[in-house]
């Protein structure tokens, strides 16, 4: 699923935030680079299990419920990571920082919305096609009609033609989270250039906390401050975003931005792994080739906007 860590992920695809930052550590290729590739893709695995027990806890907590729990814990962790700064800041900063928080709330609740209603491999990959159109739109090359019009056909496979086999409004849900996905990667960007190392991220983590908290209350009320429910929310902050986090700021020290790019392009195919490992969700023959459709469509989207800025750096350096 996405979080705010793998929303973090796809501002390298589209070609925006920390992600592009130069690798500190060296070059990475060679035996060395299976060290950084590895923590990419156990934090990968880390989102989408985490997406997956938090299938398990919606019916305890409800889907609100659950998204409040994950922001509240992500955001009193990064908060005391970060200890960011409160003054200082201009009235543009906390603008920006306050609408990152919204698009991080809306993107995180829509999702889980989509997977109380969808499996979590189908909505995913819809959730994708946000970040993706964003890279499209961003490199504006006609190669990626080609990229556009796989995952579109991607999307087709998935909906068996007209999306009779999934409900509709998780659907829905879905491909509003990925909206709110290309949002997030754009403030995503914005926020990094205003404030220095994550503080801009636990300050919209708060923003969106504070945000969702009212909806998980009227949803589930005392629920909440059940042990139980506690205990399996705090696991889903860890594993959706707490534990990513870290992964990835390890891995982009030593790892080119753009092979993290397509590394998070496999994110639909682990997303089913978990579904069918921890939520039994099978998936039909279409309904994996439509997912390696749209995995295709991203990489090479991804690849597209990373070859286009390589030819601008050449160009400039002549």
């Amino acid at each position: 699923m996405t979080t705010p860590s793998a929303a973090a992920t796809p501002s390298t695809a589209a070609g925006t935030g920390p992600g592009h930052a130069p690798a500190a550590g060296g070059s990475p290729r060679g035996r060395g680079s299976l060290g950084p590739v590895g923590l990419v893709l156990a934090g990968g695995i880390s989102v989408q299990f985490g997406g997956a027990l938090a299938v398990t806890l919606m019916p305890r907590a409800g889907a609100l419920g659950v998204v409040t729990l994950r922001l509240l814990v992500a955001a009193l962790v990064l908060m005391v990571l970060c200890r960011p700064k409160l003054r200082g800041h201009s009235r543009t900063d906390w603008g920006t920082v306050i609408v990152f928080g919204i698009a991080m709330a809306a993107m995180n609740g829509l999702f889980y919305q989509s997977v109380a209603r969808i499996p979590l491999g189908p909505a995913v990959t819809l959730e994708v096609l946000g970040p993706l159109a964003l890279s499209v739109l961003a490199s504006r090359r006609a190669v990626n009609i080609v990229w556009a019009a796989l995952a579109l056909a991607g999307v087709f496979l998935l909906g068996g033609g007209n999306f009779g086999s999934l409900d509709p409004l998780g659907v829905a849900f879905a491909l509003g989270a990925g909206a709110m996905w290309a949002a997030y990667i754009v403030f995503s960007a914005r926020t990094g250039r205003r404030f220095p190392q994550a503080d801009g991220l636990a300050l919209a983590m708060a923003v969106a906390a504070v945000l969702f908290l009212p909806l998980g209350v009227i949803e589930s009320g005392t629920k909440l401050l059940d042990p139980t429910v506690l205990a399996l929310g705090a696991g889903v902050a860890v594993l959706s975003s707490v534990l990513p986090y870290t992964l990835e700021l390890l891995a982009l020290r030593r790892l080119p931005a753009s092979t993290f790019a397509v590394l998070m392009s496999l994110e639909p195919a682990l997303a089913a792994a978990a579904g069918f490992l921890v939520l039994g969700q099978a998936l039909a023959p279409t309904e994996a080739a439509a997912i390696a459709l749209v995995i295709a469509a991203s990489m090479g989207a991804v690849r597209t906007q990373v070859g286009r800025g390589k030819a601008k750096g050449a160009g400039g350096a002549s």
